[in-house]
């Protein structure tokens, strides 16, 4: 943690809506003239899209087929804490895009599944990242030390397979088959190193639908905002003004003493109540510190 330097991470599995909560984040910054740094975990990646179909490939003939993404030896993680620890020392670092199709590649110059140049970040307010290991801690990486906000994105396990499913199959191509395939692959893994980091968030917001979704993989549509909740749980609820939040999000409540709940489709505006204040403290503190 770095007073003259923040870190915000933000954690959430594949699906789990961490892209949208990054545009709130984007519109906080502009709307505060924040200057932020932003990396995404998917550039921490060990392997480009050919090199992992090896590795997995190479895993499974081992007996192991559960080998994803999810699983830290799938990541540089001990580059990505380099980051941290740097950016938290002097404000700098480096970076690079995991290219997913033709539009990132004719921005970042390299081929869809690769990995484009390392480039170096221009000088920022704060560091955001957004991935899958934003609080990671495994042998010799904790990155959750480094971080001085941890938001996780963290939409109840049927919710989160319908969004991915959706999105692989609408975005990507790929087969439902073949979603359901990687999901069951991930379980694992996701066990063991996605859910942990729950426990290390500042705060988690977690959409719950209120329509049925016990068989995601039949789920003709994503359930919307207006069809969920959204619990919102903080680690240390202490300056966290329950009455004022509860007065600005209608049809909001508390459900236990470091947890709030609020309509779906107020998503936005509690996001924006909740963490323009955080986002500043941060900012305030590092203009003490300068």
């Amino acid at each position: 943690m770095s007073a003259k330097h923040p870190i915000i991470s933000i954690t959430g599995s594949s699906g789990a809506g961490t892209t949208s909560v990054k545009r709130i984040f984007e519109q906080i910054f502009r709307r505060e003239r924040v200057e932020a740094a932003f990396i995404e975990g998917d550039a921490f990646h060990r392997y480009d899209r050919n090199a992992m179909r090896e590795k997995v490939a190479e895993e499974e003939s081992n007996g192991n087929p559960n080998f994803t993404h999810f699983h830290v030896a799938a990541n540089e993680l001990e580059i990505l804490q380099d980051v941290f620890e740097e950016y938290g020392r002097r404000g700098t670092g480096r970076t690079r895009t995991y290219v997913h199709d033709d539009d990132e590649a004719r921005l970042h110059g390299a081929a869809p599944g690769q990995f484009s140049a390392w480039r170096e970040f221009a000088p920022s307010d704060l560091l955001f990242y957004e991935g899958l290991h934003g609080c990671a801690v495994a042998e010799g990486v904790d990155l959750a030390r480094h971080a001085d906000l941890k938001i996780g994105v963290v939409p109840v396990i049927n919710l989160e397979w319908i969004q991915k499913l959706h999105r692989d199959r609408g975005t990507r191509g790929y087969s439902t088959e073949a979603v359901v395939d990687v999901i069951l692959r991930r379980m694992p893994d996701y066990v063991r190193y996605i859910m942990p980091q729950f426990s290390l968030t500042s705060i988690n917001f977690q959409r719950v639908p209120i329509v049925d979704t016990s068989n995601p993989f039949i789920a003709r549509w994503i359930p919307t905002p207006d069809e969920s909740m959204l619990v919102i749980r903080f680690a240390n609820p202490r300056g966290i003004d329950f009455p004022y939040l509860l007065s600005m999000i209608h049809d909001s409540f508390m459900s236990r003493p470091n947890s709030i709940v609020v309509p779906g489709n107020k998503l936005d505006l509690a996001m924006q109540l909740i963490l323009t204040p955080l986002i500043m403290q941060l900012i305030e503190r590092k203009r003490r510190g300068s």
